[in-house]
């Protein structure tokens, strides 16, 4: 019969705590409470690869709803849904010309982020 192998969980073995510490974690939590459902949205909705996709291609500029479409594979109908959600969270902003309907990038605070996000993992891959 083979030998049990035991295996231990990372976590305190011996229950204890730095009273201060926690309470001033806390407090800071606290202060950033109401704001990280709406965090948990955006994340949400930046973890889909095909609205990743249209705010880096609307990072190189101004683009049709049909450039879009092409560039994604997408048709115009779901391409229109996404950048509909893109655009309510404020992220892009939308122009009429006529029959046609043109997206940009609203946010570039946003952009930056989503740069930020890329270097961060080429450093964990490399």
């Amino acid at each position: 019969m083979p030998a049990t192998k035991i295996i231990s969980s990372p976590v305190c073995h011996v229950t204890c705590f730095e009273q201060e510490k926690v309470a001033r974690i806390k407090a800071e939590l606290a202060k950033e409470e109401q704001l990280l459902p709406q965090l948990a949205e955006l994340y949400k909705l930046l973890g889909n690869v095909t609205r990743l996709k249209i705010l880096l291609a609307l990072a190189h500029g101004e683009l049709c709803v049909c450039d879009v479409s092409h560039v994604l594979g997408l048709t115009i109908a779901a391409t229109s849904h996404q950048l509909k959600l893109l655009r309510s969270q404020g992220w892009l902003t939308m122009r009429n010309d006529g029959k046609m309907v043109y997206y940009r990038v609203h946010n570039e605070s946003l952009l930056k982020a989503l740069k930020g996000d890329f270097c961060l993992l080429e450093e964990r891959l490399a």
